[in-house]
């Protein structure tokens, strides 16, 4: 049985580095938003090429999310949290000595790759590590310090795009790395799953990000040369049925089918979708706007925004019980609807908006949703199903949601009408953003619609501090699948 107390040295030692790879991640989910303009000035680069900027990253990491979970569990945490910390850190070097574009783009890719294996590491390092007694509060912690890091991350980002420059948004990854590893080796004691067996999804892994890189590549590139768009689609379609039937008949699916048997997890999954789409659009389009249009610098559009995620880790525990009284189905209805409204309020944010008047009402309105909406739809996902399924729960549902993510950011601007150049004009920018973000209020009104009609039967007193103090708005918190 695990017995590190919090208290002692090691166990403050191990919450240290679990924090920090952790943040890693974070802070560059949250980050590179801000930074978006002056990587396409300094690289002379399309929309397109800053869609896949950030969806390069998505689609490596929501692909094998799952994998890395279950390669901790198989080779030991430890050791699959620290390299993908090594792996992270040297791809966001590589992201920060970018010479094109292209260059950029592939070392994303890699670096979702490291996100993949130390994002569920880190967590399970925790429940693998500390005393039973100690745990809750270790894993709130880690909860707690991670949604600080999240909700300062664009006002770093903002303050180093403007000061050292757009590339330190990367290379902040590095001295982090070279912190975290030692200690890691050194205080964090390795533990692995004894009833991990079978073989790995590796097949099912590769045709599952296969099929999200192609139908994203289809969407980004849909308004250039037909057959290559077509050919990419139809092959990304075919990739997902092949997900789908390896899933079916592999002896150890990485996403088991029968899972969805619960209606109630099938059902928030669905809630889920629709969300963090929208909740992706709105931020990797915000970020743009602000900048191009109502003519903040890195720094001004990173801060304006400090108020959604402040005010998930102020509310979210409150949030929570709320829910647990009234059950999941009014917050996952009502939620969606504020951060509709929210989105609709952005519409007045144009040419030198006034931050108080015009950007603040719509960024409390956003931040009110997210609260009303994150805690609840995470303890519904860990309720829906067994405890000993809790882990693989919440694993799906954080890829679902990056998934979710990826698509919109690849097919917002093309529904908005956003040609390669419209960034590049604020005139042509604005009137795009109009059209986006009707159309981010309507899928969260579709998932409002969706809670109201299929989410039923509410959980049992949420005992997880992750759901509750969570400040990421681009995925949900994870739950360890590590047992002891």
């Amino acid at each position: 049985m695990p017995d590190v107390r919090l208290a002692s040295p090691r166990g403050k030692w191990i919450l240290l580095t679990t924090v920090l790879g952790s943040s890693m991640a974070l802070l560059d989910s949250t980050v590179v938003n801000v930074a978006l303009p002056r990587i396409g000035r300094d690289l002379d680069a399309s929309l397109a090429a800053l869609q896949w900027t950030v969806n390069a990253y998505m689609v490596t990491l929501a692909g094998l999310i799952l994998l890395g979970g279950s390669l901790g569990d198989r080779y030991g945490r430890r050791r699959i949290f620290v390299l993908g910390v090594v792996w992270f850190a040297a791809a966001s070097l590589l992201c920060g000595l970018a010479p094109t574009p292209g260059v950029l783009i592939a070392a994303r890719a890699f670096q979702g790759v490291g996100g993949a294996l130390l994002t569920p590491g880190s967590l399970a390092l925790i429940q693998a590590s500390f005393h039973p007694d100690d745990r809750s509060r270790a894993v709130g912690l880690w909860s707690g310090f991670g949604g600080i890091g999240a909700a300062v991350g664009p006002f770093v980002g903002g303050w180093l795009v403007d000061g050292p420059g757009w590339r330190w948004v990367f290379l902040l990854n590095v001295p982090l790395a070279l912190l975290c590893v030692p200690v890691a080796l050194r205080h964090v004691p390795e533990s692995s799953d004894s009833r991990a067996h079978g073989r790995f999804d590796v097949l099912g892994a590769a045709s599952g990000a296969l099929a999200l890189a192609l139908l994203t590549y289809a969407l980004i590139e849909a308004g250039g040369s037909a057959l290559p768009v077509a050919t990419a689609a139809a092959a990304g379609v075919a990739a997902a049925v092949g997900f789908v039937h390896v899933e079916k008949h592999h002896p150890d699916p990485m996403l088991p089918p029968g899972i969805f048997a619960s209606r109630q997890f099938t059902a928030v999954n669905l809630v889920t979708l629709t969300v963090y789409a929208a909740f992706s659009g709105f931020f990797f389009l915000t970020a743009l706007q602000l900048q191009v249009v109502a003519g903040y610098s890195a720094l001004q559009a990173g801060t304006a925004l400090l108020p959604t995620t402040a005010l998930m880790l102020l509310f979210s525990a409150r949030s929570g019980a709320l829910a647990d009284r009234t059950g999941p189905r009014l917050p996952l209805t009502v939620g969606p609807l504020l951060c509709a409204a929210a989105m609709l309020l952005m519409l007045r944010v144009g040419p030198h908006a006034n931050y108080l008047t015009d950007v603040l009402p719509a960024v409390l309105v956003m931040g009110a949703g997210l609260v009303t909406v994150v805690a609840p739809l995470t303890a519904t996902v860990l309720a829906s199903v067994d405890t000993a399924q809790a882990g693989l729960a919440s694993g799906i549902n954080n890829a679902a949601a990056r998934a979710a993510g990826l698509v919109a950011v690849a097919a917002l601007p093309l529904l908005a009408g956003m040609g390669p150049e419209a960034y590049r004009s604020a005139t042509a920018f604005d009137a795009s953003f109009d059209r986006a973000m009707p159309i981010c209020a309507g899928v969260l009104v579709v998932g409002s619609v969706l809670a109201f009609t299929l989410v039923r039967r509410p959980p049992p007193n949420c005992r997880h501090p992750e759901c509750r103090t969570h400040g990421c708005v681009t995925s949900p918190p994870l739950e360890a699948e590590g047992r002891q």
